[in-house]
């Protein structure tokens, strides 16, 4: 699989200056982990979820979460497990070739080993679980139901837990809740693909909703348990994570109390006013804001639950021509003592050793999300990731 794999080959010449990489579930973590993109959560109840699964593969989605937690009624756990085993053996049987990473968000560690045991051989078409409301005294349980299934099936398995309880919203909690987590989580860093954050579940500590007019980082005691999760757990020395952008809830708005947040020249240049029209007609101008916010704030991909929000969190996502070219020049071998120098693009200043794990950042996100061609905007990318 690979990002924009959807779309023509001869398209992709023309939209990137370096074209995404190829992977499957068998590529290196490091380069798994930035590439889940946007991560499409399912409930594992729907009776046709192979033929969504395949579905949703063809139209760009390289990472999925099927879900038997929050987003399926307490009464239907039996039936959402059953309906799973079902369903990756008919995704077995015609090949798996197309399918995404595929995760099992699941409720109770003793979920894990029961369901790779009933999977069969169709586990080789499962990727790992996500663990929800994740504290190091409920986490480290199922750390190690996954570590025992890995060992029983064969099959390398990755966790993603999800940062969502109130400890970690509760200023008096947070620090000691977050170095519990990072004790659990170090202890099975080669198992621990990606960080989640459950914003939703941290809103509802506080009775809270976002509007779709505003971005998780306009809610203040969101925005500062966001800051310290990467302060404590995303640090570029090598002892953080990637963590993942929160979901973004809306996919249509009825009535607007403010302006849009989506400039008109952009789209003016690339002869897509209707497309910037059906992006706010369907609330999309506050997501690709929230993308930009996560990015600027360490986050890399971002959990989804509406299939159009997927698109906007990979065209965000591929790195610019003037990114690349600054990430080049920082990185050259000659540069290695440091030094600053004028970007190439003429408008700013590259400092070296500051800006080294940005540009390191920046060349692993290129490498997996592609460098767009110089005169190709996110709005081209947007376009031509649009399904005719």
């Amino acid at each position: 699989m690979r990002h924009f794999g959807h779309i023509a080959p001869e398209v992709r010449q023309r939209l990137f200056h370096q074209e995404p990489c190829v992977f499957d579930a068998d590529s290196p973590a490091r380069l798994l982990s930035a590439a889940l993109g946007a991560t499409l959560y399912s409930p594992a109840t729907r009776p046709r979820l192979a033929d969504d699964i395949v579905k949703q593969a063809g139209l760009g989605v390289v990472s999925m979460v099927l879900c038997l937690e929050d987003s399926i009624d307490d009464a239907d756990v039996q039936a959402g497990e059953e309906n799973l085993v079902r369903q990756f053996a008919d995704l077995a049987v015609r090949g798996g070739e197309c399918v995404p990473l595929l995760f099992i968000r699941v409720r109770t560690p003793e979920q894990i080993p029961d369901l790779v045991r009933r999977l069969g051989a169709s586990v080789r078409l499962l990727s790992g679980f996500v663990f929800p409301k994740f504290t190091e005294e409920r986490g480290v349980p199922f750390l190690e139901a996954l570590a025992g299934a890995e060992a029983a099936s064969g099959r390398r398995l990755f966790g993603m837990p999800v940062l969502e309880t109130p400890e970690l919203m509760y200023r008096e909690s947070r620090v000691e809740a977050l170095e519990g987590i990072a004790r659990a989580v170090e202890k099975y860093r080669d198992r621990v693909l990606a960080l989640r954050l459950g914003v939703t579940d941290f809103c509802s500590s506080y009775g809270l909703r976002r509007a779709p007019d505003m971005t998780a980082y306009d809610v203040q005691i969101i925005a500062s348990v966001i800051a310290d999760v990467v302060n404590m757990l995303g640090r570029a020395d090598g002892s953080g994570f990637t963590v993942t952008g929160p979901v973004w809830e809306y996919f249509r708005v009825p009535e607007r109390m403010f302006k849009p947040l989506l400039r008109t020249s952009p789209f003016l240049e690339g002869q897509a006013v209707e497309l910037r029209e059906k992006l706010i007609e369907h609330a999309m101008d506050g997501l690709l804001r929230e993308i930009s916010l996560d990015q600027a704030n360490g986050l890399l991909g971002k959990t989804c639950i509406h299939p159009t929000h997927v698109l906007p969190v990979h065209a965000l996502s591929v790195v610019s021509h003037e990114e690349f070219g600054d990430a080049t020049d920082i990185l050259r071998p000659e540069r290695g003592g440091g030094g600053v120098l004028r970007s190439a693009y003429t408008n700013k200043m590259n400092e070296v050793k500051p800006h080294r794990a940005w540009a390191e950042r920046t060349m692993l996100r290129a490498e997996v999300f592609g460098v767009a061609r110089e005169d190709v905007s996110f709005v081209d990318l947007l376009a031509a990731g649009i399904p005719g």
